[in-house]
């Protein structure tokens, strides 16, 4: 029962436990008052008069007289009551809905943030009325929504600078790394160091250019087309993947979602068995959705770590040093700015299987 109906059933409630309260009253006070009044009128004979037939009948006639006017108050009462009572409830039923509509405000609002990629974007509730308990809380609201949208904008706009500042000290050591490995006086020993070298850049350019990915994946949306989550499949998996490819058009930024396939795909890979399965399946599913499932084989996962597996820098003890733990991160935000979810599930013989959820385009 929501609280607008219970609002309302208080409301009616209340007024008619009064109303049945006003009804025994006046019927108390009605036939006190009629009592008295027909003892008055019938009188009462003195001692050793003989009594008159004729008085008798009149206070007969006189009980009789009250009770049904007492029936008739009881009965003509209690539908006016009913009556009364409806109408109270129908005027309850509107007055608690005007009384909430800015609480509903407050809640379409919220799932308007929730539903969007930016934390806080342009969605506010502004509440216009009366300086009460709900506009302050409306207002409330408005100033939390603020101060989280400055915060997250600051943080990506962080992670979006650092991440560009640090580009260009490794862009520069990986040319100085590749010079001395190249000089026709470099020694074995300065080739392998070279080697190595080169290795950790290439990771650390890897987890930069996710952070950036990250980053830009976590904002507004400044490209909307048709995607074909089928044709993106068919391009990025390899040819020794499994594909059963079905049409799942989508709205979208067609590079966002290509990441977003090529990050399963290779995650999937990584984390694959040497002589198991990967599995990529695209389909329509109901509510207008379409959905893109990849699933592998692997090393058995326990279900109480699968929702730390989208975290960002998470990764697994034996491919740590391949990753930057951002992968998966990646998927979901990609997935959540586009208005769609990302679930996973560990299979009981090994490997994992993620699900993709878009809305139909």
């Amino acid at each position: 029962m929501n609280l607008r109906l219970r609002l309302t059933v208080l409301y009616g409630g209340l007024f008619l436990l009064a109303g049945v309260a006003l009804l025994v009253v006046t019927y108390f006070l009605f036939t006190r008052q009629v009592g008295r009044r027909v003892a008055i009128i019938s009188g009462t004979p003195s001692p050793g008069a003989p009594s008159l037939p004729s008085l008798e009948s009149l206070d007969a006639q006189a009980r009789e007289l009250r009770e049904a006017a007492a029936t008739s108050l009881l009965t003509q009462g209690a539908l006016a009551l009913t009556a009364v009572a409806l109408v109270a409830a129908a005027l309850g039923w509107l007055v608690a809905g005007r009384a909430l509509a800015p609480l509903r405000q407050v809640t379409e609002t919220a799932r308007r943030i929730a539903a969007t990629a930016a934390p806080g974007g342009q969605a506010r509730i502004a509440l216009r009325g009366p300086e009460d308990e709900v506009k302050d809380l409306a207002d409330a609201f408005d100033v939390m929504v603020e101060r989280l949208d400055r915060s997250f904008d600051a943080q990506r706009r962080f992670v979006a600078n650092a991440s560009h500042e640090l580009r260009t000290p490794l862009t520069l050591n990986r040319s100085v790394v590749e010079v001395a490995m190249h000089r026709r006086t470099a020694s074995a020993d300065v080739r392998e160091l070279g080697s190595k070298l080169l290795r950790i850049n290439a990771r650390h350019e890897r987890l930069i250019g996710g952070l950036l990915l990250l980053a830009k994946s976590e904002t507004a949306l400044t490209e909307h087309g048709p995607v074909d989550l089928a044709a993106l499949v068919a391009h990025v998996t390899p040819p020794e993947v499994a594909q059963h490819l079905s049409e799942a058009a989508t709205i979208g930024d067609a590079l966002l979602l290509e990441r977003l396939v090529h990050n399963l795909v290779e995650n999937a890979l990584r984390h694959n068995n040497e002589e198991g399965f990967i599995q990529v399946t695209t389909r329509c599913a109901r509510g207008g959705r379409v959905e893109l499932e990849v699933a592998n084989s692997g090393p058995v996962i326990p279900p109480a770590e699968v929702p730390a597996l989208f975290d960002p820098f998470h990764r697994r003890a034996r491919v740590a040093a391949e990753g930057a733990g951002l992968g998966l991160s990646i998927v979901r935000s990609v997935a959540h700015a586009h208005g769609g979810e990302v679930t996973a599930r560990a299979r009981e013989e090994g490997g994992l299987v993620v699900v993709v959820s878009l809305p139909s385009g």
